[in-house]
């Protein structure tokens, strides 16, 4: 059989809000090339098969986040799996776990943007500096403080594999937490209490359960987990100072 004639079955998990609200699998057969991923075998599903199917992708670059999905019982970017490093002649696709479904593979996010927004991943500053004086300096070593939790591109998969979050929604999650400690080991900000303090109650980084499925899927290599560990320890720390020295300033 030569490559142009091999094809792979590919089951998508549908759900059409505007039919009767069930979900179910439906199977397309797609042509087979060694260098395809996953996202282009969705792609010609929608462009030569079914108009009907819906999903998310942007860049196709592994940069956005947008295309994630479980393929074959695991969160990863359809942009980056080929299909012949899953070897199987069947493909399950479905929409990210932990989220909502709006239609086929496309779940909502606000859930995850709320949280996003709470722990305010941008630079804080009491104060500001006019800017003729130029821009706030760091030296290498201080960026490397954060640089692998910058690497974040949102894409949830992290979320999708927490088994926390599954079971608990009000849990800050690990790309919230990654995120957040991006911020708070940054020299230039500020903003490291008001973090620390919505990031340790309810929900909050206390309640990770270190299972690391969060690390193991991230395709950044981010490593949520130990971003979610490193948090307690800050957490932590900024308790026994304020015991031990009242008036220093965090």
């Amino acid at each position: 059989m030569t490559q142009e004639t091999e094809r792979v079955t590919i089951r998508v998990k549908r759900y059409i809000p505007e039919g009767d609200g069930q979900p179910f699998f439906q199977d397309y057969s797609v042509p087979f090339r060694s260098d395809m991923v996953v996202l282009d075998g969705l792609i010609y599903i929608k462009d030569h098969l079914d108009g009907s199917l819906t999903y998310r992708w942007s860049c196709r670059m592994g940069v956005c986040g947008s295309c994630g999905a479980t393929v074959n019982g695991t969160p990863r970017l359809t942009c980056e799996t080929l299909l012949k490093d899953l070897k199987t002649p069947m493909v399950t696709v479905e929409p990210l776990y932990n989220f909502p479904v709006i239609k086929d593979l496309v779940v909502d996010i606000d859930d995850f943007m709320k949280k996003l927004q709470s722990v305010k991943p941008w630079i804080i500053r009491e104060t500001e500096k006019p800017l003729k004086e130029g821009e706030f300096l760091q030296k290498p070593e201080e960026m490397d403080l954060y640089k692998q939790f910058s690497a974040c591109i949102n894409c949830m998969l992290c979320m999708a594999a927490c088994p926390v979050y599954a079971s608990d929604r009000e849990f800050i999650g690990p790309a919230t937490g990654a995120l957040a400690l991006r911020y708070i080991l940054d020299t230039r900000d500020e903003g490291r209490e008001s973090r620390l303090s919505e990031l340790t109650g309810k929900g909050g980084v206390w309640d990770c359960t270190f299972a690391g499925d969060c690390t193991v899927v991230c395709p950044k290599n981010v490593d949520p987990a130990r971003a979610l560990q490193r948090l307690k320890f800050e957490s932590i720390n900024d308790l026994v100072k304020t015991i031990l020295m009242p008036g220093l300033k965090k």
